[in-house]
Parts: structure tokens; sequence; C-alpha cells
């Protein structure tokens, strides 16, 4: 009996006993209970769980897959007549679960490494698009699973940098803390001998290099895109980063915000980064229907 006393004076292993069942109308199911015989206090199966006293459980698993279809926080709390608090409140509680998934994902892979990656930069917008970020994304070339994507500041260019200067200051380049963050997340599940695939873009060499010793870095030209894919697959006959490109175009598909032409639009980094975090894991086990060795 994996149980342990919730009292954290207590902490008892041994002395954890059954103590009957309830019914839980909200989701129809039969929780065990039980009592801890030191300290006589009583507990269920579910006092620990993320989850514990939520209410309508049954559209937990409704709310993860809307926000990975395409729909934003605000339609979802009138699509379920929720308060759209307690959507975020939801959403913040499948974070959690999508990150220990994916942490365990990672960890499964250290033991037989990634010899094929493929990792680049999706643009986006924060508000504004004078306020521009950058999805840093690491995808496996043979299983397609999304290995880590974060999410960096970075300052306005083209013809919109002067006058992103003038009306909202100057913004600091967060790119290359990013993609720190990228590698540092995932170097250990990758042999140090794989091929590593990226477009030219001139800060992508040192961090394969200071990462990756020993791996072979091709790095393509990018090509213009075509009508589908939402500005991310590309027009010329072969692509040899279309499995990065693919990832990206269903990201712009699959996240509201991250949509193209559309007046839903990033307010907040960290809600950004917690919706790709729920995606990954929905992506990489409902989407893939990936499994790894959990023994």
């Amino acid at each position: 009996m994996n149980q342990n006393c919730p009292e954290l004076e207590c902490k008892s292993e041994n002395g954890i006993i059954k103590d009957g069942f309830y019914f839980r109308k909200d989701d129809s199911k039969k929780i065990q209970r039980y009592k801890c015989k030191n300290c006589g206090k009583r507990f269920s199966r579910s006092t620990s769980s993320l989850f514990y006293r939520a209410k309508r459980r049954r559209d937990t698993n409704l709310i993860k897959h809307l926000v990975c279809s395409s729909t934003s926080i605000r339609r979802i709390s009138k699509i379920l007549k929720m308060n759209r608090n307690s959507v975020t409140k939801r959403v913040d509680k499948l974070e959690k679960i999508a990150l220990l998934q994916h942490k365990n994902l990672l960890k499964s892979l250290e033991e037989e490494p990634i010899s094929h990656l493929q990792f680049d930069d999706l643009l986006t917008y924060e508000h504004t698009k004078m306020k521009p970020l950058s999805v840093s994304l690491a995808v496996c070339q043979n299983t397609r699973i999304i290995l880590g994507a974060e999410v960096s500041r970075i300052p306005a260019f083209g013809h919109l940098a002067k006058k992103s200067r003038k009306k909202y200051g100057y913004r600091k380049n967060e790119h290359e803390k990013g993609l720190t963050r990228l590698f540092e997340s995932l170097y250990k599940c990758i042999d140090q001998n794989a091929i590593i695939k990226s477009d030219k873009h001139k800060t992508y060499p040192k961090y394969v290099s200071k990462y990756f010793q020993s791996a072979e870095h091709l790095t393509y030209e990018g090509g213009r895109s075509c009508v589908a894919g939402l500005g991310e697959l590309k027009r010329k006959g072969y692509d040899p980063l279309f499995i990065l490109n693919h990832t990206c175009a269903m990201l712009r598909d699959s996240l509201k915000v991250l949509s193209r032409k559309t007046w839903c639009s990033v307010k907040r980094v960290d809600r950004l980064q917690q919706q790709l975090n729920i995606f990954i894991s929905y992506y990489n086990f409902d989407y893939l229907h990936y499994k790894f060795n959990t023994s």
C-alpha cells in the first residue's frame, strides 16, 4: 500500500489501513479511504492529488484538448460555461502534469540517445509585432516527438525596429538564454555523435559545438514558404527540415496564440510557455501515441 499519512508531523508508512470507500459524484468513481493508526487521521486516495476538491473533473481532459485545438482560454470558458479564472487554474494543473510526463520522457531517452535531431526557431509576438518572441524548438527526426520548446524575448527587427525602440524603448535579446535552456534540458538524451540539422542561423554553430562536440552539424538555406502550412512549410520539392517545419505548422494550427492573422495574441510570455508545455505532452502521447520504457 503506497500511501503516506498527510499529516506533516506523522508521515507514517506502516500504520496505514483501509477505511472503506466513498462515491464521488463528480466523475462517478469509487474512491478508497484510509486511516492512520498512529495519529487517527482519515484521508482518501485523492487527498494528495493535484485535483483535490476540484469540481467538474470530467471537463479537465476536454480543456486540454480544446487548448491544443486552436481555442483561446476565453472561448473555452464560454463553451464550458466556466469562469475564466477556473479554466486558467485548471490549465496550471495540466501544465504540471505535462512537465512531469515530459521529464520522464527525457529520462527514458537517456538510455537510448537520439541519433538525428532537428531544431530551429519559430517567431511570434507579445501583444504587438513590435515586441517579437522566439520559440526555440527541437524535434527528433526519426520519431517526430518534440523534445523541447523554450520562449524568449527578442528585439524587433526590420522596418519595425526603429518604431519599436521609439514606442517601447530598448528590448533585451534573450534568444541565447532560450537556446541555453533548450540544450541544457535535452543534451543528455542526444547522442554525442548525432546528426544535427538546422538552418544557417549564425548563433546555432556555437551551441552545437558547445554541447555536442562530436556531432555532425548540417545547415541548410531557408526557402520561401508555400500557401499551405501557415507559412512554415516550404515551396521547394525536397525539404531536409520537413519534420521540424511540419511540427511548426502544427503548432501554429493547434495553439490559437500562435496562429497568423489573429487577434488572439500573447499577453504574457509565461502563459505561452505554459500552453507549449501542454501541447508537447498532448502531441507526443495523444497525437503520436509515443510509448517509452518506464522500467
